[in-house]
């Protein structure tokens, strides 16, 4: 006798940068490029109170992004 179990799985398809619009290489389900995904749900005390916001940036932009800082990201190896 077979006994099944029934999966269901999500593979990332498409990453596509929210800056620039780049598509990033995905095989497999991995990204074949670094990417800076964020997905943060803004609190209390804010005005964007209970809203999630998502988004990717290539590494490119990432960098671009980083640059504009008064104060560096902190970086760690």
């Amino acid at each position: 006798m077979r006994q099944y179990q029934l999966k269901e799985t999500k593979e990332i398809k498409t990453i596509i940068c929210n800056c620039c619009g780049k598509e990033v290489p995905v095989i497999n389900g991995c990204p074949r490029e670094g990417v800076f995904s964020v997905d943060y749900e803004w609190g209390y005390f804010s005005d964007k109170d209970g809203e999630k916001h998502s988004f990717d940036l290539c590494e490119s932009c990432y960098d671009k992004m980083i640059r504009g800082f008064r104060i560096p990201a902190e970086v760690t190896e």
